[in-house]
């Protein structure tokens, strides 16, 4: 190791979902057939609306505000109330290159301990090690949706003691797909303790059921959101996210806005007009038939996949599941991906990789390898949608399913 690379920094790895897409890109230019179900990225085309705004401002060279647009910042404090009934004032609010960006400033601004529910999205623990904020696992179960009980995170605190602590939370979840159930019992325990939150809305409006529920509702003063353009809209190359700082909380506002300016000082111009379009605009008719194609894939999956071999609950949004396979042939998640994708094609992201220990046969799988432009084009909002539109388009997911299913009969 260099000795002059930062320890924490050098002991990093790659991000385990773009190190994914990484090899199944170059799996696919070896000429491999490739079921990728490794990398959580939407399939639909962004709104021919929104593209036609930023083309519309692509002469936009300008630096604009570095906390940003204040019409955009406006815009998504009116969508926060909207779907969390907490007023994230505008000047509460800060614009990022992505969630992703905003929760690292965060990690880098906090001086305390983060507590992850395992599973958690690859990044969170990584970011913190880079701010040098020590990380606490709590492992769920099946039973819990794959969430913390009140009771879970009571004993975690205590086991911490008194310090400054975040507990990062992301429903629906990536990479269960699940919906936090017990939003309000947490919020209890966070609030006793005076604890923070974050809670990662990126997947927000991918709720199956539509209706939404913030931690947010039931401990607004402690609660911090970040969300953005990347899965909704179909914009993760955009990388346009934000920051919701609650009231009360202005210091902390005011180390995130000196870090993001000197670092990336001000969010792409054109993008943020883009952005003002997307959260003002009414795209009720793009996000049910989005949600409603992501349901029906779920479901078939995960009603073809369930079996005693194979432990999974329904998905309740974004795009994932998370199915656990019972067996002893392997030492570790990791090895038993690697034989997956050798003998199927099919690529799963190992549950190591989101917390869990090694020897849990757990597995994401993202199923979102189709084409969502032809499948949104083909389909009719008052259509009841069936099977049968999941075989013609999405041929890949059947495909990559039914080899799955195969593959877990040999266990």
């Amino acid at each position: 190791m260099d000795d002059d690379i930062k320890k924490n920094i050098a002991n990093l790895k790659p991000s385990a979902t773009l190190a994914i897409n990484e090899k199944i890109k170059q799996l696919l230019k070896d000429g491999k057939k490739v079921f990728n179900f490794g990398f959580g990225q939407s399939p639909f085309p962004i709104p021919e609306k929104i593209v036609s705004v930023l083309r519309d401002n692509a002469h936009k060279k300008d630096y604009l505000p570095m906390q940003g647009l204040p019409e955009l910042r406006e815009a998504i404090s009116k969508y926060l109330l909207k779907r969390t009934g907490v007023d994230y004032k505008k000047e509460n609010i800060i614009i990022t290159p992505g969630s992703k960006e905003a929760m690292l400033l965060m990690h880098v601004v906090f001086n305390g301990e983060i507590i992850l529910p395992a599973p958690s999205w690859v990044s969170y623990e990584p970011q913190a090690e880079i701010a040098k904020n020590k990380v606490h696992w709590i492992e769920t179960t099946l039973d819990n949706n794959w969430f913390p009980t009140a009771k879970q995170l009571e004993d975690k605190i205590n086991s911490i003691g008194k310090k400054n602590i975040i507990l990062i939370l992301n429903s629906p979840n990536n990479p269960s797909g699940s919906v936090c159930n017990n939003l309000n019992q947490i919020a209890n325990v966070a609030k006793h303790n005076n604890i923070k939150i974050l809670s990662d809305e990126i997947y927000t409006d991918l709720t199956f059921d539509k209706n939404y529920e913030s931690i947010s509702k039931f401990c607004p003063e402690n609660t911090f959101i970040s969300g953005g353009l990347s899965k909704w809209c179909g914009a993760g190359g955009w990388r346009l996210g934000f920051f919701a700082v609650p009231n009360g909380q202005k210091d902390f506002l005011n180390a995130l806005k000196t870090l993001a300016s000197e670092s990336y000082s001000t969010v792409n111009s054109p993008l943020q007009f883009a952005a003002v379009e997307a959260y003002k605009g009414d795209y009720s008719d793009y996000l049910n038939k989005t949600r409603s194609i992501l349901k029906l894939v779920g479901n078939y999956v995960f009603n073809n996949l369930k079996s005693n071999k194979i432990l999974i609950n329904p998905p309740k949004g974004a795009f994932y599941l998370m199915p656990e396979f019972l067996n002893s042939k392997f030492s570790s998640s990791a090895e038993m991906c690697d034989d997956i994708i050798n003998k199927t094609g099919v690529a799963l992201l190992p549950g190591s990789d989101f917390g869990f220990k090694s020897k849990k046969m757990l597995a994401r799988l993202s199923y979102t390898d189709f084409d969502g432009d032809i499948f949104l084009k083909n389909i009719n909002s008052g259509k009841k949608l069936d099977d049968d539109l999941v075989k013609k388009y999405a041929p890949n997911v059947v495909e990559g399913t039914n080899k799955l299913v195969e593959w877990s009969k040999t266990l």
